[in-house]
Parts: structure tokens; C-alpha cells; sequence
């Protein structure tokens, strides 16, 4: 992609995603997350009524009677964008996945930046790619879309458990973390708890619809693009095809289920969906 395509792209999801933040998004984020980013306070003797779960223990010992921890609202969040950059990110029936996944990146980066928020982005394939610090400011946030569409990465595979290693090391203080992936990786179950302990984790399954469901077009060779594999297939094969859906869906739930052990609010685009309807839902669920 050469700079002119790429400028004329950018600006394009700028309209797109600012527009969206302006007239939908921005005070949603606010109610959907303000508040869940809180920092430690003072202590005081327990009263009837707290929440058992803030009780200091080791304050409690040491006078013999309960105290609780106090927690203030931080007036300022860090909101971390997590990008699958991996080979399959670049396939496409209906557009390319990272230019869908660049749009929904837009449309948080913006609405964090309407509410005075830093953010950043970690980039990942089998490994961390690159990552951009936390910042402020439109320049910052046209950056981060640019990045996406262009990045080139040197690895072509996935291992969400060494991005979600690198954030729990980068990332000291609690964060906003949206996760954004087709989640087609190894097992990554355990890194996934631990980081959701440490910060607020959202998960966006990203696929495109032919992942699941491949039209009739006899012999085929198609390309792992992760492997960088060639095989060939048989679309017209009931076989293949239902092998391919059921392939397909018991992974779904397979992450589904890890999403839910770990308690994470997640959703699951197609490419050719309304994303705008699907995060609009995460963040009235958030405001519950």
C-alpha cells in the first residue's frame, strides 16, 4: 500500500469513527467504563454495609479489629488496544479483517480520547510486534489506525499467551484492555485469567464468513496464511464443507468457554456485520 492509499484510507475511517464517537459512542464509553478504573485511597474501621471483599487483612491484624480499603474514581483511565497482526488478519471474502478490526479500533481510540483518556497499542503475532505507549490527542490516534493498516509484521503466526505476558509485565497500572483477534491460537486460558485480574480485559472475535461457510467452487488450493502452507480442497464436498462449519464452531465455543471461566465481556463479529449494534450492546451490558 503506498502512502497516498494509505492516507486516503485513514482519513476515510477518521470520518467514519469520529462521526460514530460524536453521535453515539462517546457517552456510552463514559457510563460503560468511568468508575471501573479506581485508585487506593486511605483505610477506616469497617462499617455495617461494606463490602466484605475490601477489608485490608493485614491492617485488620494489626489492630486487632476491620478495616477496609476506600477507593477514589481516577478522573483519567489507560486504555490498551491489543491488535492481532498475525497472518490470518490479512484474509478477506468481504475486506480485509484488519481493515474492519482498524475501524473498531477508531471507534474506541476516539471515544477515549473524547473522555481525556490515554491509549495505546500492543501489536502481536507469535510475539509482540511493536508497541505504542499510551498518549493522548487526535495525531496520536491517527497514528494508531495508520499503524494498523500498514503494519507489517516479521511473524506470521499467533500466541495470544506471550502478548497477554508482555501486558501484564508493560502495563503496570489498571487499564482498559480490548483484546482483538480471531482467537485462532493455542490454549491460552491461564495468561487470560491472570490478565483479566490485573485489568479491566474486553475480548473482540473477529472472523470473516468464510472462516465458517465456503461456497461450491470445486478443487481449490487455498493458503494457510500463517504457515504460509498451500493445500487443496474439494468446496463442492458436502464432507468438507460441513467438516469446515463444525471445525469452526466447537472453536467458537471452545473460546467462548474461556471467556466465560474468566469472566471477560466479550463479542463476535463477522467482517460483513454491524459492529457499531454489537459494541453498542457490550456497552449498555457494562452499564447494568
Amino acid at each position: 500500500m503506498d502512502t497516498k492509499e494509505l492516507l486516503k484510507k485513514v482519513r476515510k475511517i477518521e470520518i467514519k469513527t469520529r462521526g460514530l464517537t460524536s453521535e453515539i459512542f462517546a457517552g456510552q464509553y463514559h457510563s460503560a467504563f468511568k468508575g471501573r478504573g479506581m485508585t487506593f485511597s486511605e483505610v477506616r474501621e469497617y462499617t455495617v454495609g461494606d463490602d466484605v471483599r475490601t477489608i485490608d487483612w493485614n491492617v485488620t491484624a494489626r489492630f486487632n479489629r476491620p478495616y477496609v480499603k476506600v477507593f477514589e474514581e481516577e478522573r483519567e483511565l489507560t486504555v490498551i488496544l491489543m491488535i492481532d497482526v498475525s497472518g490470518s488478519q490479512f484474509f478477506g471474502s468481504l475486506r480485509h479483517k484488519r481493515e474492519y478490526i482498524a475501524e473498531i479500533a477508531g471507534v474506541l481510540a476516539f471515544s477515549a480520547i473524547e473522555n481525556n483518556d490515554k491509549i495505546g497499542v500492543i501489536f502481536f503475532s507469535d510475539k509482540v510486534e511493536k508497541f505504542i505507549p499510551p498518549a493522548k490527542g487526535k495525531r496520536h490516534t491517527l497514528r494508531i489506525i495508520s499503524e494498523i493498516l500498514s503494519f507489517d509484521p516479521s511473524s506470521r503466526g499467533t500466541n495470544i499467551n506471550e502478548a497477554l505476558k508482555y501486558l501484564i509485565n508493560a502495563i503496570k497500572k489498571r487499564a482498559i484492555v480490548f483484546l482483538i483477534s480471531d482467537f485462532f491460537a493455542d490454549d491460552f486460558d491461564k495468561s487470560l485469567t491472570i490478565a483479566s485480574r490485573k485489568h479491566d480485559l474486553i475480548a473482540i472475535k473477529v472472523n470473516d464468513p468464510r472462516e465458517r461457510e465456503i461456497p461450491k467452487m470445486g478443487l481449490v488450493q487455498v493458503l494457510d496464511a500463517e504457515t504460509g502452507k498451500y493445500d487443496w480442497i474439494d468446496t463442492d464436498s458436502k464432507e468438507v464443507r460441513q467438516g469446515l462449519q463444525k471445525w469452526f464452531d466447537d472453536h467458537h465455543q471452545s473460546v467462548k468457554s474461556s471467556f466465560s471461566r474468566s469472566g471477560i465481556d466479550f463479542i463476535h463479529v463477522f467482517t460483513g456485520d454491524d459492529y457499531v449494534k454489537e459494541l453498542i450492546q457490550l456497552f449498555k451490558r457494562r452499564m447494568v
